[in-house]
Formats: structure tokens, sequence, C-alpha cells
């Protein structure tokens, strides 16, 4: 499906600030739709056509009200027949009301057809579309929404709506149907709605009486006072006792100057308590992932005291092996304690990883470089611990075997650590120039430890397969499933 920037680039003539315009609209025009229970089209003119067809922009649903479109009209072309006051709003460049039917079906409705205005000219059409009134006189909150309703579309079609600045929209951000209050330019309280009036006594507010200013009963004014002076809607967060309330105050316009504001108020307290619990735990999580470093740290600090005390060379090498396989899994959890999260950063991993492993075999005898080539991206904890520790095991067995001085002549070594990330799989290939494998070698047949350990890890906590061929050195080749990391959900 094509986008909105697609779509205006194909279909017409909009570009640069003008379609900049009317993207702004797009993102600030859900209150629109609400405070007129009604779906909102944006149509422009189709190039080239001498201005008797539009196309459909972009669309917005009301989330007060039932909408008449389940169906996306994105892209739709509405010529002169289905629409004549599209073709007369335009002409006119005026507010332009009427009678038709539903887009593509015969349920008569009421539309309103608004010229959006950019630097004095039409740009295109804001089209709103009501069910016909089925007799019932509207209640006081519905006139009230579509009064504040009729002022906004003035300010499309003078040009000064949307405000000229991007519009943010925060996953929290207030809306019409969480409480609406109306103020004159002076911050009178003229209009709350039952909503508002709710928010306002959870924080302790209980005085309200139309014509008071929202200082008078106790209410900060101070994002509404912003607002008027700055003509730009404005956003704060109040917090009253346990109470906090999320408030955004959009001006309203005539010619320019402020005559009011619309102030949406959201109790976020439910919100706010949940993020300092998840901030309470993250912060736990880091906690306990920096303790189990601390221990796996003490724990491989005692090994290599028990080691130098050891006078059997094969068991302070393998307690040596062993304070390295611990230290390994200690920089994992230091990652990890670094982010809430039970994902990390791969690389963050690799490359402490390799430098433990050259320091460890750099000597005057040997001296092997290690080259790490691509990244795995970010991995969950449980995939990148067991990952390391098989990484670490594979460097270490090149440099207990690829290297022996008696048949390489030479004193140093080479590898190269190639890490690639596809779609579902995981690939690790260590590579190095060394003698290359045994005679007859076979990997399921190894007695060796960290072949063992590596391919426990491998086949069984990992599900994935390993190969090692000879390649001008030798070759070992992990291929690891690797599904997509599900959202958390809170």
């Amino acid at each position: 499906m094509l986008t909105p920037a697609d779509l205006a680039r194909a279909k017409t003539s909009l570009a640069g600030d003008v379609f900049a315009h009317t993207q702004r609209l797009v993102a600030s025009w859900q209150a629109l739709a609400d405070l007129s229970f009604s779906d909102l089209l944006l149509l422009a003119p189709v190039a080239g056509d001498e201005e008797e067809r539009f196309v459909v922009l972009a669309q917005v649903r009301p989330t007060t009200g039932q909408t008449l479109y389940p169906v996306d009209l994105v892209g739709w072309i509405v010529d002169e027949t289905e629409r004549t006051l599209v073709n007369r709003a335009w002409r006119l460049g005026e507010i332009v009301d009427g009678n038709a039917t539903v887009l593509g079906a015969d349920e008569p409705i009421t539309v309103q057809v608004i010229p959006v205005r950019y630097d004095g000219e039409p740009v295109a059409v804001l089209m709103r579309e009501t069910p016909t009134a089925s007799g019932r006189r509207p209640g006081e909150l519905e006139r009230r929404y579509f009064e504040v309703f009729d002022r906004f579309a003035v300010m499309v079609a003078e040009g000064s709506f949307p405000f000229g600045r991007d519009e943010i929209e925060f996953e929290d951000a207030p809306r019409v149907g969480d409480g609406v209050i109306v103020v004159d330019d002076q911050g009178r309280i003229d209009f709350a709605s039952p909503n508002a009036v709710s928010s306002m006594h959870r924080m302790g507010i209980h005085a309200y009486t139309s014509g008071l200013a929202l200082s008078d009963v106790g209410f900060d004014q101070d994002a509404v006072q912003a607002a008027l002076d700055a003509r730009v809607p404005v956003t704060e967060e109040l917090e009253r006792g346990d109470t906090e309330v999320l408030v955004r105050a959009i001006p309203m316009l005539e010619r320019g100057e402020p005559v009011g504001a619309v102030v949406l108020l959201r109790d976020v307290s439910d919100i706010r308590r949940r993020d300092r619990m998840l901030l309470s735990k993250d912060a736990t999580i880091r906690e306990i992932h920096h303790r189990v470093k601390n221990n796996l740290q003490t724990i491989a600090s005692l090994l290599r005291l028990q080691g130098r005390r050891v006078a059997s060379e094969e068991a302070r090498e393998a307690i040596g092996e062993s304070e390295q396989r611990i230290r390994l899994i200690a920089i994992v959890h230091e990652t990890l304690s670094r982010d809430a999260s039970d994902v990390v950063p791969f690389d963050d991993i690799v490359r402490p990883l390799v430098r433990v492993v050259e320091e460890a075999v750099t000597s005057k005898e040997l001296e092997v470089h290690f080259e790490v080539v691509g990244d795995l991206g970010d991995l969950p904890g449980q995939v990148a611990t067991p990952l390391a520790v098989v990484l670490n095991e594979l460097m270490q067995n090149v440099v207990d075997h690829a290297y022996p001085d008696e048949e390489t002549g030479g004193t140093e070594g080479n590898v190269c650590i190639a890490l690639q990330r596809e779609a579902g799989e995981l690939t690790i290939d260590v590579v190095d120039d060394g003698v290359g494998l045994p005679n007859g070698f076979n990997l399921d047949e190894s007695k060796g430890l960290g072949l063992s350990i590596v391919q426990a890890l491998v086949t069984g906590e990992l599900a994935g397969s390993i190969e090692l061929v000879d390649a001008d050195g030798t070759r070992a080749s992990l291929r690891v499933p690797m599904a997509p990391v599900a959202p958390v959900e809170v």
C-alpha cells in the first residue's frame, strides 16, 4: 500500500511545505473527529484532472461514535457525481454543508466540506461525514462539542489549524473521551465534560462553576496560559497527591488571535504507578545481574588461588579453563546489568571475550591474532550466554590444537570470527590458518571436554548444528535457529 507521501506524489501536486501542512493536519485531527462524532477524510485534487476528481489521502474514525467506513478509503478517487460539495467548497474556498450518501453505498449522511488553506491558498479539503440525525435533539455535551469543532473548522479554512509546527502524538496523550474543558481567552471555564469533572474531583477539586477561572477553582492553568500566549498547543502533567493528570491545552484562534482554548484531561495515575513499578523491577533485575557477575568473579578468583596451590600441571590447566569459562559468563551478566531487558547486544560480549582469550594465549612462543567480522545484533540472554560459552570453547580449541610449533614452524596465527544474522538463523564461522583437523577426525567421537561442551550447548540448549571441516586450516561452522524477539507486554 502506498504511503501518504507516495500517494500525494503519484496522484496530486502537493509537495514540500504544502504537503507538510496536510501531514500536520493528519497528525492532530483525531480530536476533531472525536469532537464532531464523525469520520474525517482528507482529499486533494488529482493532478492534471482540471480539479474535477479528488483522491482520499487520509482518513480518521471517531473514538466517540460509530464509523461510517469500516473499510479503508485511502486512495479512493471521488468525482463530482459522488461529492458535488467537494468541488463547490474547493472552488469557493468556503465551508459548505449538505447531504449525500455514504461513498460506495446508499445510506444518507450529512456532509461538511472544509477547505484546507495554506499561505492564503486552498491546498486540499477536509470532509466531515456524519450519520443523518434521527430527530433526537443533541444533548448538552454533544452541542458543546459541535460548537468547538465548528471553531476549529473555521481555523482550518483560515489556515491557522494545524499549527505551524509538527504535532507529536504521545502514547498516553489525552483524548476527547478522557475529559474536555472549554475556557475563554481569560482562562475562565465555559464548559467541562463529566469525565473532566471526575478527573478534577480525583485531584481534590470539587468546586466547578461556569465563569470561574481555572486558577480560582484550584486548577493550575499555566499550560492554558502558555498555549494562549504562544498560540500553540502545550502539554503538561499535573500531580496532586496520588493523582496525576496529563493536560493538553489547544488554543482556539480567530484571525490569528486567541479566543479560548480546549483543555483535554487524562488521569494517568495508574499508568505512572505502573511505570514506577516497572522502573523498580528494572533496577532490581539490573542489580541481580550485577550481583551474579560479582559472585562469578569471586568464584573465578578463588579458582585462580586454588590453581596456584595445585601441584599437578593437568589439574592446574583444568582449573584455569574453568576459571576462564566462569569469567566469560560474568561478562554476559555484566552486559545484562547495564539494561533492564533480557536482551543484549552480542557485540558487547564478543569484543571483551576475544580480548580475554587473546591476552590469555599470547606468549613468547605463540601470538594469535583474532579478527571479528559482522555482528549478530541483539540477542536474548538465554541465547547469548550459551553462545558466548561456545565461542570461547572454539577459540580456546584453536589455540590448543591449531598451532603446534613442531608442525607450523611459526610463532603467529590468525583467526577470523565471522558473525551473520539472517532471517530466522544465526551463523558463526571460526576459521584459523593452522594445521587443520587430524586424519580421521570425527566430532561425534571427540573426547575433548571443550568440544563436548560445544556439542552439548549447540545441539541441546540452542537447538542448532555444528560442523568442523578442513579449509586451509580449520573452519568451525555453527547454525542456530533464532525466532524473532517478541515484544514484552505490560
